[in-house]
């Protein structure tokens, strides 16, 4: 009982540095990533297995490479990352803790970087080739988003759904959420649904992150 005392609070702990108090560093997005960073500045060890997010045969040895990735309509060029696993330690104790996980989710993470070599946002997703456990659950990341960054100041709408979509266990979820601070903008969205075409053991069931920096409207 003792070392699932000292495993969970470290699960915590570990959560910590991943979801970043919004009101204690506003420019914080992800762990030590803030927005307007230097990509030379991103900790090498931290983030590993770098690929261009719009092409990942693309192997990249450092951020630095980043304009051998192509550039999205924003001029931004999309680079892949994953954690590290030999900087977490409780990643040697559990496989619950190992991977590329926020909240206990598993997620797919986009760093996006101008042509300066500044970070202007991370995208971030729930794994679509995650277990059927956790894809069953991937909406509620969306929760813990909310909860991390504060339940205040959300500006959230319905997405109408298509004849062709249809709810999962009752629950039908199209959302679309957006946040602004006075340096970050978050873009949350998130479904829970199953299409026409799609068998009983499928369905449509994620979170999606956007944080970037806020602009002028």
């Amino acid at each position: 009982m003792k070392h699932r005392r000292l495993a969970w609070a470290l699960s915590l702990f570990l959560l910590l540095p991943a979801w970043e108090n919004a009101n204690a560093r506003d420019s914080i997005a992800l762990r030590d990533l803030s927005l307007g960073m230097s990509v030379a500045d991103i900790p090498t060890k931290e983030y590993i297995n770098l690929t261009c997010a719009a092409k990942e045969s693309v192997k990249l040895s450092s951020w630095n490479d980043f304009r051998a990735c192509p550039a999205d309509e924003m001029s931004l060029h999309g680079i892949s990352f994953h954690f590290n696993d030999e900087v977490n330690q409780l990643a040697a104790v559990s496989d619950k803790y190992a991977g590329t996980k926020l909240a206990g989710h598993p997620v797919l993470l986009k760093g996006l970087v101008d042509s300066s070599g500044t970070l202007r946002g991370i995208r971030i997703d729930t794994d679509p080739s995650a277990r059927l456990f956790w894809r069953k659950k991937a909406y509620l990341l969306a929760l813990s988003v909310r909860a991390r960054y504060g339940e205040a100041g959300w500006i959230c709408r319905e997405l109408a759904s298509r004849e062709d979509e249809n709810p999962v266990g009752g629950l039908l979820i199209k959302e679309h959420c957006e946040k602004r601070s006075e340096r970050r903008h978050l873009i949350l969205v998130r479904e829970l649904y199953r299409r026409a075409d799609q068998p009983v053991s499928d369905f449509v069931n994620a979170t999606h992150l956007i944080i970037k920096e806020t602009t002028d409207p």
